[in-house]
């Protein structure tokens, strides 16, 4: 049988829901550009932060050579103009897992968080 709910009960409803996507997508992106971060000595994989309030959630990197390290920009004179990692690390990696966890794992966390509400 379907959960009865009152009219005025539903925006506090939909907010919970999606407090737990935000912090279950939120997660896995952590937990996923960690595992992609180029390492020599774990300071840059180490340095991401992340703080998740009500709605929304920012995840950040305090390195200052994360920049030329995640997307290639500003590359320091020592690279000769050229993106390179030890781990042939793409640039633009955190991009590209957003896009992945958007399609491929967003939905199924909808999906268990209405169930379990």
């Amino acid at each position: 049988m379907a959960r009865q709910i009152k009219i005025n009960q539903i925006a506090g409803l939909m907010e919970k829901e999606i407090q737990e996507v935000v912090e279950l997508t939120a997660v896995s992106w952590m937990r996923q550009i960690k595992e992609e971060t180029p390492e020599d000595t774990g300071t840059l994989k180490n340095a991401w932060e992340l703080k998740i309030d009500k709605l929304e959630a920012k995840i950040t990197n305090r390195m200052e050579y994360a920049e030329p390290v995640i997307y290639g920009n500003n590359l320091p004179p020592s690279w000769g103009g050229k993106y390179r990692t030890r781990k042939n690390t793409q640039p633009g990696f955190p991009d590209r897992i957003s896009k992945e966890i958007s399609v491929n794992e967003v939905p199924a966390f909808i999906a268990a968080v209405r169930r379990r509400n």
